[in-house]
């Protein structure tokens, strides 16, 4: 199974800049041993299953409120698929062969 995760997790209350907070979050889900990758509006993450992912929204809200940040937004998407793995590559790697090089980042 792969667990598709895209998470946006931010403080409210902490100004205009949160990059700090969003890094501490990141921190996380690199000692997490997850496959990830950063984007400007969010963090993809790939898991084993749905527990593991869930585990690792309510470890990134942890994170925030140790630096007591009292208002937190975040978005979660998901993408679950059975019988598959890889697929922060794959999914990238499918479109590719079809259309030639795109920009990931």
């Amino acid at each position: 199974m792969s667990v598709l995760l895209e998470l946006s997790m931010f403080p409210m209350d902490k100004g205009e800049s949160v990059s700090q907070y969003v890094g501490e979050i990141l921190k996380m889900i690199r000692g997490a041993g997850v496959d990830y990758q950063l984007t400007p509006m969010g963090t993809l993450i790939e898991t084993d299953n749905i527990k593991q992912a869930l585990a690792l929204v309510e470890q990134a809200y942890d994170t925030l409120d140790e630096l007591d940040c009292n208002r937190v937004y975040s978005v979660l998407k998901f993408d679950i698929r059975k019988g598959k793995t890889n697929r922060l590559s794959q999914k990238i790697k499918s479109v590719t062969d079809k259309i030639g090089h795109v920009n990931t980042g």
